[in-house]
């Protein structure tokens, strides 16, 4: 063995991301990750509604009074947000697949407009589908 593998290497340490500042594209792609996760477990959701509709009209009528009460329609309402916003991001990663939307301008702008556009049509959702009730 030689002298110098008995003595550590100095080498530089990776940057952590607190040394970042938090740009509008770095959040939104952040926020991508997050809400596809999310939507794994508003699919659990779904899948309940679809059972209970299957077991028949007492069950079906249990979990509708879950879901129709204030905490239930909140959280369909969070799950129609993230569906949203999801949806919008991957279309902005389908137009990046396309080579379209790469200038930093405009990629800032549509990041910035990204979370206030699902909101709005979120809310739009929701007044559909009072109307149509």
């Amino acid at each position: 063995m030689s002298a110098s593998t008995d003595k550590a290497v100095k080498r530089p340490l990776s940057p952590h991301l607190s040394i970042y500042k938090p740009i509008p594209t770095m959040v939104m792609s952040i926020s991508h990750r997050i809400t596809g996760g999310a939507l794994y477990f508003g699919t659990l959701l779904v899948a309940w509604w679809l059972i209970a509709a299957a077991s028949g009209p007492a069950y079906f009528d249990f979990v509708n009074g879950i879901y129709g009460s204030f905490l239930g329609r909140l959280v369909l309402f969070a799950y129609t947000f993230v569906l949203i916003h999801h949806l919008l991001g991957g279309i902005k990663h389908l137009a990046w697949d396309l080579g379209h939307g790469f200038e930093k301008h405009f990629a800032t702008n549509v990041a910035k407009a990204q979370p206030v556009l699902a909101g709005a049509l979120t809310v739009l959702v929701w007044i559909a589908g009072t109307i149509a009730r």
